[in-house]
């Protein structure tokens, strides 16, 4: 006969059921069904999709800014050779060339007009003439740069007489020439004098004496003796000697500006405060202070 087992025997021993909330999380996998996007995958594509419009938008700036740069370049260079070979803008700080050019007059300085270039052979370039008005190095300090006009080219004899200008025994028509004291200085108005030295360049006036012959000047090969319009009040080729060919810029093409100064002002300030002061009174009295007349006038 078979025996009933008791529940109670080692073989059967109670099972122990724990509470939902004993058991993590973790261990209770989400069941999700086919095609549908967890909340993490979601986050991960914003995340993804972001990352990718601020990368595009990234490359559009940096694309830009390289643009920008390259058109930016492109005009400085443009503008450096502009300054370099073709024209450069000019001041008249100095009363000397008046009253063909004042003083505030602003210029425009042809710089291809006489070449001197690895195109000479090509371009129209033409001598330096008599007559011609030049912009050029100064000689004894060549980061100055002086306006005045050609007197004497190579091979001419140069001589002054009571202030009239005599090239090659002819006395020249000069209706640009402008006096304003009487004919008292013996140098300046009688020049050479060999008797008398300008007292401020002796290599001038050792070399002067070399070049004087039958009382008139003899311009050497590859320079020209020039001198200021305002014939009183010009420290010119008489003071300090030669111009070089090399020295020479080029030639003032058109007055692209003219500026009278403030009242008891310098034109030309030196210190920065002055400088500051004058670009504030000219901004601001622009038109007052304008000499319209000569604004835009070519220069002969």
């Amino acid at each position: 006969m078979l025996q009933k087992q008791s529940m109670n025997s080692p073989d059967h021993l109670p099972v122990e059921r724990l509470p939902e909330q004993a058991i993590p999380d973790q261990a209770i996998p989400e069941q999700t069904l086919p095609g549908q996007r967890l909340p993490d995958e979601d986050v991960r594509d914003r995340s993804l999709n972001h990352s990718l419009n601020h990368s595009g938008t990234a490359v559009a700036l940096g694309t830009d800014a390289i643009g920008s740069l390259q058109s930016l370049l492109g005009t400085v260079v443009i503008a450096v050779f502009v300054i370099t070979f073709i024209v450069q803008a000019f001041q008249i700080p100095s009363p000397s060339m008046e009253n063909t050019l004042l003083v505030g007059d602003y210029l425009l300085v042809d710089k291809l007009c006489y070449g001197g270039g690895v195109g000479d052979h090509v371009m129209p370039y033409r001598r330096v003439r008599r007559g011609d008005i030049v912009v050029f190095h100064y000689p004894i300090t060549p980061a100055q740069h002086f306006v005045k006009r050609v007197i004497g080219v190579p091979g001419d004899r140069v001589r002054l007489v009571n202030k009239q200008v005599f090239v090659n025994g002819v006395a020249l028509k000069e209706p640009y020439a402008h006096f304003t004291r009487p004919a008292n200085d013996l140098f300046r108005d009688n020049f050479p004098r060999l008797d008398v030295a300008p007292g401020e360049t002796p290599d001038w006036w050792l070399l002067l004496r070399k070049l004087v012959e039958d009382g008139q000047l003899i311009v050497p090969e590859g320079h020209y003796f020039v001198m200021g319009d305002n014939r009183d009040d010009s420290y010119d080729s008489r003071y300090w000697g030669f111009v070089p060919g090399a020295n020479i810029i080029g030639r003032p093409l058109l007055i692209y500006w003219s500026v009278r100064g403030a009242e008891g002002e310098s034109i030309t300030p030196s210190s920065v405060g002055d400088k500051l002061y004058h670009f504030a009174y000219a901004f601001t009295h622009l038109f007052q202070i304008t000499r319209w007349n000569r604004t835009l006038r070519l220069v002969n």
